[in-house]
């Protein structure tokens, strides 16, 4: 162009980011909550992934768990109480060049956000879905949770809940359409770092559930998980999670499973012996709604009704 100099119309290098690049405040979660080692993680997976901040969403609720987006440098979006599923669904269709994560926890996702949660498996949008489990409501100080195990004593359950917990492995795995289900815990930064990078890399709905920590309304919880390895049981097979030979050294207590073994994935999933870790579930073939609504970017009804067409005839509808 006329008065523009050569060098201005060269290409400029590419930027790579650090882990620094995706920190935003400083989280105030309480000392030793889980909730710092997930934020680790997932600022960890962003720079391995060379994922651009302006290209990367959090979505949460309400909760402990749902203040992730205040605390990542990227596009975010704190909504209502159970609600991130139906705004990370929303963001998906319009905008599917962007890498979304949604940030929950038990009492955001399983109990006031049930329904959105069950249709949000069935939809199979792809997103990296991260169930921050601690079986309490912990932002409004200690109310028993729909994870709370049976006789949990709570300020709404003085004398213990009354119930047994829902199992939200066992709730996703029974959903239709579900895709990606995983399983693991906030101790173990590895087997945490190599989860979330599998669910990145799925082409559907990465259900991740991680169990949590929380120092302060349920100290002890997962002690006995921390001290003795062997109640961890790691999921193994060439098709799961990919893990070091470290991991393997020290998880001795492992099983063989195939992924793609739904009825295996349910018999695990009802352990109560050992805490199985790792991929229990997965179907990359499975139907994603997003395919179907990104097809409304196009620019002209006849180009709409080309796409659609085109894509329906895939199932022969």
């Amino acid at each position: 162009m006329y008065g523009l100099k050569t060098d201005w119309l060269e290409e400029a290098s590419p930027r790579y980011y650090s882990v620094q690049d995706y920190e935003g405040a400083p989280a105030r979660w309480c000392p030793g909550c889980g909730d710092h080692a997930v934020l680790t993680a997932v600022q960890r997976l962003c720079r391995d992934e060379q994922l651009a901040p302006e290209k990367t969403v959090m979505v949460s609720g309400i909760g402990c768990a749902s203040r992730f987006p205040h605390y990542m440098k990227t596009y975010g979006f704190h909504g209502l109480h159970g609600r991130a599923l139906p705004v990370a669904c929303g963001i998906r269709s319009r905008r599917p060049d962007l890498h979304v994560f949604v940030a929950t926890g038990d009492g955001d996702c399983c109990s006031i956000g049930a329904g959105h949660w069950i249709h949000a498996i069935r939809y199979n949008m792809k997103m990296v879905v991260m169930l921050l489990d601690n079986n309490v409501y912990g932002l409004t100080k200690n109310q028993t949770s729909p994870t709370s195990a049976k006789g949990s004593c709570t300020n709404t359950h003085p004398t213990g809940s009354f119930l047994r917990p829902l199992n939200p492995i066992q709730t996703t795995l029974g959903v239709t359409n579900a895709s990606f289900v995983a399983q693991t815990v906030d101790w173990n930064p590895p087997h945490l770092l190599a989860t979330l990078q599998a669910a990145h890399a799925h082409p559907g709905f990465a259900f991740v559930r991680i169990m949590q920590r929380c120092p302060h309304f349920q100290p002890g919880l997962f002690d006995s998980a921390q001290n003795d390895p062997n109640e961890l049981l790691l999921l193994t097979h060439t098709d799961g999670i990919e893990v070091e030979d470290s991991i393997k050294r020290v998880l001795k207590n492992q099983h063989e499973h195939d992924p793609s073994n739904l009825d295996g994935a349910r018999e695990l999933a009802d352990r109560e012996d050992a805490i199985p870790i790792g991929l229990l579930y997965q179907n990359g073939n499975a139907d994603r709604y997003d395919q179907f609504t990104a097809l409304g970017i196009a620019t002209s009804r006849d180009e709409k009704m080309t796409a659609i067409r085109a894509e329906l005839g895939r199932y022969r509808i």
